[in-house]
């Protein structure tokens, strides 16, 4: 009995060794870069884009919006990139990575408070902080004007849009030589 204790013993801890090595051989790195090689080289750009977008959008005209901003936005960034490596005197690369940044809907609307909230349906911002529209500096405490007390003919009121953009950021690693 003594034996078969003492072999289920050993048995085990073999077995425990044997994994241990085994996860120690895959965390372990499994190639190497040439010796002498070195690192890529890269530029990482923030492209951004501003579109109109209509105040009560449903969901299929924001998400175009939203993606024709992203499209801009890539630009803005390939545009940057560009300009970064001629000043460093490299030549642009490939993309290595691209990341979006999310967005927000703001909107301008009358003289007197300056914003008007979206009443739209929210594309997908790709991220949480995106989902929420962003309020103009100041728009909350804008006081409010007193109304102007003329007998006899009214006074006439300038007659002021709602316009919203959609801003969208995107960004992009490119490899520089």
């Amino acid at each position: 009995m003594r034996s078969a204790i003492a072999a289920t013993m050993a048995v085990a801890a073999g077995l425990v060794v044997a994994n241990m090595l085994g996860v120690a051989a895959a965390e372990a790195p499994t190639g190497t870069a040439p010796t002498g090689t070195p690192p890529v080289r890269t530029v990482s750009v923030e492209g951004v884009a501003t579109v109109p977008i209509a105040q009560n959008a449903n969901l299929a005209t924001a998400t175009s919006v939203y993606r024709q901003g992203m499209a801009n936005a890539v630009a803005d960034a390939q545009s940057k990139a560009e300009f970064l490596s001629g000043k460093a005197a490299a030549t642009l690369g490939s993309v290595q990575s691209i990341v979006e940044g999310g967005g927000y809907i703001g909107c301008t609307g009358t003289e007197e408070s300056g914003y008007a909230q979206y009443q739209g349906e929210q594309p997908d911002f790709g991220s949480p902080a995106g989902s929420v529209s962003r309020v103009l500096e100041g728009a909350a405490t804008a006081p409010s004007k007193p109304a102007l007390k003329h007998p006899g003919k009214p006074k006439a009121k300038k007659a002021a849009a709602t316009g919203c953009t959609l801003t969208a950021d995107v960004t992009l690693v490119y490899a520089i030589s």
